[in-house]
């Protein structure tokens, strides 16, 4: 089976979704499927990718220049299935790896604490040209009743399509995000790492802390605000409490670092900038923290599961599927309930809970399940079935 995945940039570096189709690609292979990766844009000397649009100016393609090129080169190769992760018609898979851009546009505007700014937001939305065109066609193929099948990585996004699009079940097959099951963590780094978080605590908070690790490089979508405000609250309610909060991730710090420090509770925060290793860091800590304004499918989220730590997150982030609230973790309603997302921490900040939490992941063989391999059968699966039923392109 010859398959073609596309996808707009070749840059691992760019974000979860890049590494993701990297690893899907990978995963594909190893069970003797033939995969090409199709980008406008990159740079690489792997066999299996093609760069289509590559002496074109700028970092971005725009979207219809990309399809042509596409057009030309699928005219001239032939592939049984074309996955993309754009909303081109002439696929056979469309899987949005970002989720619905009409729910991308809606929940960016939520996370900005002002609602004027809110507001703003969602008002001059459509004066982004290159978003405004990728909605338009994501629209268009679910209005098109012989459009591409919707490959939703979580139950989130499969309601984002029925609620924006009234897309049809029959439309939609939800198979869940999948990550690359990592090796062990370097045990010299992660020790050098927790030198370096404990060295920036004050004596008061070194002694067997419980370090909650956020990693995000969009501190606001990803709810740092409300964090840093759950920590002030959790610890106006137990001021003994151990729990520490590690920020990693390269956005701009400033402005939380402000906040942290209004609300007195700094000498609980490390800042640790970029990591080198996210496996590193969840070795020492305790315990995974995205209250994310909006998440398809969190990658850190499904990382710390497949390394037992207890997580916690929101009903906006569809990695909420792959364990069980109040088992595995905790699901907040919404990153702005700052009371419950500081009852979570407390509740964590008991070692003993967080033990019940991770034995429950390993008793619950939640790595299995999360693992790419599970997310490229399922696929494997759904291909089959569309070339059993004929469907050309």
């Amino acid at each position: 089976m010859k398959i073609a995945i596309i996808i707009e940039r070749i840059d691992i570096a760019l974000g979860g979704a890049e590494r993701s189709v990297f690893e899907l690609a990978a995963a594909l292979s190893a069970l003797n499927v033939d995969v090409t990766i199709l980008a406008a844009k990159g740079r690489t000397e792997m066999p299996n990718i093609t760069i289509l649009c590559d002496t074109l100016p700028g970092k971005r393609t725009p979207l219809g220049r990309f399809a042509r090129a596409l057009r030309q080169h699928l005219a001239q190769h032939h592939y049984d299935i074309i996955h993309s992760v754009l909303p081109f018609d002439f696929a056979h898979v469309y899987q949005p790896r970002g989720g619905s851009y009409t729910e991308t546009i809606l929940r960016n505007a939520a996370s900005y604490e002002n609602r004027i700014v809110a507001l703003y937001k969602t008002a001059t939305a459509p004066f982004n040209f290159r978003r405004t065109a990728l909605l338009r066609a994501e629209r268009n193929i679910c209005r098109n009743p012989r459009g591409p099948l919707v490959v939703a990585i979580s139950n989130y996004v499969a309601m984002q399509f029925r609620r924006h699009y009234n897309l049809a079940h029959d439309r939609i097959v939800t198979i869940p995000n999948g990550v690359t099951l990592s090796s062990p963590a370097d045990s010299a780094r992660a020790k050098k790492l927790l030198t370096q978080i404990l060295s920036q605590l004050p004596p008061s908070h070194r002694h067997s802390p419980v370090l909650f690790l956020f990693v995000a490089n969009n501190f606001r979508l990803k709810g740092l605000v409300p964090l840093i405000k759950a920590f002030h609250a959790a610890a106006m309610e137990k001021p003994m409490s151990p729990a520490c909060l590690i920020v990693a991730g390269h956005g701009p710090s400033l402005k939380y670092r402000h906040l942290a420090k209004k609300l007195a509770v700094d000498a609980r925060i490390v800042f640790l900038g970029s990591l080198r290793s996210v496996q590193d860091a969840l070795s020492i800590t305790d315990v995974a923290v995205l209250p994310t304004f909006y998440d398809p499918a969190s990658r850190f989220i499904l990382e710390a599961l497949t390394a037992a730590k207890p997580v916690i997150t929101t009903a906006f982030n569809g990695a909420a599927d792959l364990f069980t609230d109040n088992r595995h973790g905790k699901v907040i309603d919404d990153p702005r309930n700052t009371s419950a997302l500081a009852r979570a921490i407390n509740h964590f900040s008991d070692k003993a809970n967080i033990t019940a939490a991770s034995d429950a992941i390993i008793h619950d063989d939640l790595r299995r399940n999360i693992g790419i391999d599970r997310a490229a059968n399922q696929l494997m699966s759904l291909y089959e079935s569309i070339l059993q039923k004929g469907k050309p392109k």
